[in-house]
């Protein structure tokens, strides 16, 4: 079960962090996907384990391709991405979406 297009309010551009370079991270060229936008400052953990502060968590729909690294710009703020989740039901009537939270 998708959550219905009408619910994705806001517009991110992602560029997805493809890696480390000689002179910084790389990222893809930014592709733009609609989403909805809940700014809630809340403690959560990274790909490490390790605890950190998310200032902004981005719901896409399912299949939003945003590894963590990657930088998100969403209502005129550049943010980076702490963890990525495809929270898809495999089949069960869930609502499937990506959620990011960032930075």
């Amino acid at each position: 079960m998708l959550i219905p297009e009408w619910v994705f309010t806001h517009e991110a551009a992602i560029e997805a962090f493809l890696g480390d370079g000689a002179y910084g991270p790389i990222f893809a060229a930014p592709v733009t996907e609609r989403c909805l936008v809940d700014d809630e400052r809340k403690l959560v953990r990274n790909a490490e384990g390790s605890e950190t502060v998310s200032d902004t968590t981005i719901f896409f729909p399912d299949g939003a391709h945003c590894p963590e690294g990657s930088r998100v710009t969403v209502n005129g703020r550049t943010t980076t991405v702490i963890a990525s989740h495809n929270r898809n039901g495999g089949g069960v009537p869930t609502p499937d979406h990506t959620d990011v939270v960032c930075r």
